[in-house]
């Protein structure tokens, strides 16, 4: 398996009162690990202009370690499209399971925010 995109642990004041992590902040961590891919490709400055087809499988709980893998799905003149899945590594009983998936559009810009042509 791939190494993950990012690794963190989801704490206390990340969740709700009943001690599920807000969708909030999987889908934050998302966009970071997505953008990872997608500015090493682009070789510059990225920006999210869309979150598609998100869903949320099961409840991330304080504690567990949330993985978010990437992977770039498509390339257009200025946009990538990074595929992002995210996986949990239970605190308690150390069992791996699939939380979250969804896909982020990025376009890539120049220093006046500018669209600029992907590296092919």
């Amino acid at each position: 398996m791939p190494e993950p995109s990012i690794r963190v642990v989801a704490l206390p004041k990340d969740a709700n009162p009943d001690g599920d992590i807000f969708g909030g902040w999987i889908l934050s961590m998302m966009d970071i690990a997505g953008s990872i891919p997608a500015r090493k490709l682009a070789k510059t400055r990225v920006v999210t202009v869309a979150m598609e087809n998100i869903q949320f499988l099961l409840p991330v709980l304080i504690g567990d370690c949330l993985e978010c893998y990437s992977y770039i799905e498509k390339i257009g003149k200025s946009s990538i499209t990074v595929k992002v899945d995210t996986i949990v590594d239970r605190m308690e009983g150390g069992e791996k399971q699939k939380v979250t998936e969804g896909r982020f559009v990025y376009v890539a810009i120049d220093k006046d925010r500018k669209p600029v042509k992907v590296p092919r």
